[in-house]
């Protein structure tokens, strides 16, 4: 399991993206929200290539992710992000660099809707990020917006 666990670094930037930080809105116009935030997810348990991941989000959007990750050359799966305002759903995809110690990783997001204030949640933005294989230590940078 250790070596699977090693390939979450998708899914902890995927997760991390939804924590997005800065809420903006004008007079009868969608809400928009900018930024980053960070997620430190936890292994819970594997179906053969798909991962179940847990954890928090801390920010201007917390609350505790819930994630599944299908592992191989391409990371790809999907969140659940509970808040105290509803849920907020995403997909996304990252691309792993590196066979070292340190793993980076590139790819994309897509906000797909949720509950609550969520409801009609849509955008998508860009993942980038830093994995320890050895700590497990996982560095996520995210850009880009969603609408509610």
């Amino acid at each position: 399991m250790r070596g699977i666990t090693r390939r979450t670094s998708g899914l902890a930037a995927l997760g991390a993206a939804l924590g997005a930080i800065s809420v903006a809105a004008g007079a009868g116009s969608a809400r928009v929200v900018n930024g980053s935030d960070n997620a430190h997810l936890h292994y819970v348990r594997s179906d053969g290539a798909t991962l179940y991941e847990e954890g928090r989000a801390t920010g201007a959007l917390p609350g505790t992710l819930r994630a599944s990750l299908k592992v191989g050359a391409t990371f790809s799966g999907s969140v659940v992000l509970f808040t105290a305002n509803g849920q907020l759903r995403a997909t996304g995809s990252a691309s792993p660099h590196g066979s070292g110690r340190f793993q980076t990783f590139a790819g994309t997001l897509t906000v797909t809707g949720g509950t609550g204030r969520y409801v009609h949640a849509h955008g998508s933005g860009r993942l980038y990020g830093e994995f320890d294989r050895r700590t497990f230590k996982l560095t996520i940078q995210t850009r880009g917006s969603f609408y509610y």
